[in-house]
């Protein structure tokens, strides 16, 4: 018989797999990291969605049918989820690390003349906010290894509820084919599963919100040995060439060839998961 799935310890496992594979081991690799990723947000700036999506449209219902509450956007990033959200909110706190993401929150604020908005620097959850209505973390806790802690203090924080949004991977694509072959399970990182069923580990039975038609952008790569080294990469096992027939088996099969380029099929979407306090 199949025995229960520590959800809590696999969610920790993958995290620190994928830290462990990360580049970004400095504080100096850590600044250009998100130096580039605030640019590449600046370069899309102005550019509006004409579809908001399932998760921000039902948070923003939430707080229209509870006037006068207040949000804490943990990881906030570049500040468009706490942008969307200021005209249903009495305040926001948005609470970002990143110095260069706090410098594109603070051009939202002052360009579209937003008053609700509080910029705050730190980390979660090693900060510690005073009480919020409702709290919100956003694709935001994947490099968290440790799941409960930060869980825990989103309930200490919330005084009516929390919203967590994260990818949801889809179980019949190429990396969920290849985690069962390398990792036996079909999840290469941190997902809404896990993240569902640690949440019932540790008690608490959320909700969920699908992002109906809509998903992540899927990749590509030049050649098919690109591919396999970029499957490699994602797994950490550069080093072995144990699993390199499976794996080139695989791509050959799934990815798509178009217009000179090997297009992997998409596997990843996205969700809202949220509770009551």
């Amino acid at each position: 018989m199949e025995t229960v799935t520590d959800w809590l310890k696999l969610w920790r496992e993958l995290v620190s797999m994928k830290i462990g594979m990360s580049d970004r081991k400095n504080a100096m690799q850590l600044d250009d990291y998100w130096r580039k990723k605030a640019e590449r947000f600046k370069s899309k700036k102005g550019k509006k969605q004409s579809d908001p999506g399932s998760s921000l449209t039902f948070i923003a219902s939430t707080l229209k049918s509870n006037p006068d509450s207040t949000l804490l956007d943990i990881g906030a990033g570049a500040g468009d989820w706490s942008e969307f959200l200021a005209p249903y909110a009495k305040k926001i706190t948005a609470l970002e690390p990143s110095d260069f993401m706090g410098e594109l929150i603070t051009e939202k604020i002052t360009d579209g003349n937003i008053e609700n908005i509080e910029l705050v620097k730190g980390s979660w959850p090693a900060i510690d906010i005073e009480p919020h209505d409702y709290t919100l973390a956003s694709h935001s806790m994947y490099t968290e290894t440790e799941f409960q802690p930060f869980i825990d203090k989103m309930v200490e924080t919330s005084r009516k509820g929390c919203f967590l949004v994260l990818k949801t991977l889809f179980l019949d694509t190429v990396m969920a084919k290849a985690s069962e072959r390398i990792l036996g399970q079909p999840y290469d990182s941190p997902c809404l599963q896990i993240a569902f069923n640690a949440l019932h580990q540790m008690g608490i039975y959320p909700n969920v919100v699908m992002e109906s038609g809509k998903s992540w952008k899927p990749w590509s790569n030049d050649l098919l040995d690109d591919a396999l080294l970029d499957i490699k990469r994602r797994f950490g096992i550069l080093n072995t060439s144990d699993h390199d027939d499976f794996l080139v088996s695989l791509l050959e099969s799934e990815l798509i060839e178009k217009d000179g380029k090997y297009i992997w099929p998409n596997g990843v979407g996205s969700a809202l998961v949220y509770w009551d306090v």
